[in-house]
């Protein structure tokens, strides 16, 4: 027989292998659609999906998730960011599509993440006093951490979606103001010919010269 920590280290190492995800970046170019895709194995399981829009233009997009018999089940328009978590009700091939369809020029950058999730459930007991027979205070550890672990994450992405964006604003007013720079020293430089110009002008002899 197993100790109980060799036992409940084995678990947690079930319940880290059970969760199957991807956290990718992608740029979609104006007028766009680009799609994303995972394989749900049983009905029933956990998935999340979660996008930010970091740079380009206004930080929205179009996205659309679809199940395999191609039913539309979350959908939206112009969104900045969302967090989802939705029951896989049937087997097969999920989609995930993004669309940058309101740009005519901008390009999108988009941090995203799929995650299948088959979540361990525990059976209850048939009595509240047997609990503790079977479930150790360790596991009961181990699920709260990773709760917690979870609520890191999300605010991992919350904080690393608002650098993203105040790096892509700070880089476009950056760029606004290197070329109203330097049309500013064009406008300089070309008034200060203008200036020598009318000068030469003022000094310049003209007119028939005659001999006497």
């Amino acid at each position: 027989m197993l100790p109980p920590w060799l036992s409940s280290l084995f678990l947690a190492l079930w319940f880290a292998s059970v969760v199957r995800g991807s956290a990718l970046t992608t740029a979609i170019a104006a007028n766009e659609r680009l799609c994303f895709y995972a394989d749900v194995d049983k009905a029933g399981e956990k998935i999340g999906f979660y996008f930010a829009v970091t740079s380009g233009g206004s930080f929205d997009i179009d996205y659309e998730v679809r199940d395999p018999n191609d039913k539309v089940l979350l959908d939206g328009q112009r969104e900045r960011q969302g967090d989802y978590v939705f029951t896989a009700n049937t087997v097969g091939e999920y989609s995930f599509c993004f669309e940058n369809d309101m740009s005519t020029l901008t390009e999108k950058l988009v941090d995203f993440d799929i995650m299948v999730e088959s979540e361990p459930r525990r059976e209850a007991s048939a009595k509240p006093g047997q609990v503790a027979d079977h479930t150790s205070a360790l596991e009961e550890s181990i699920f709260r951490l990773n709760g917690l672990l979870m609520n890191i994450k999300r605010m991992q992405r919350y904080f690393h979606t608002r650098e993203a964006r105040g790096f892509s604003i700070v880089k476009s007013i950056k760029n606004r103001l290197f070329w109203y720079a330097v049309l500013e020293s064009m406008g300089v430089i070309g008034m200060a010919v203008f200036q020598v110009y009318i000068l030469q002008t003022f000094f310049t002899k003209t007119g028939r010269r005659y001999k006497v």
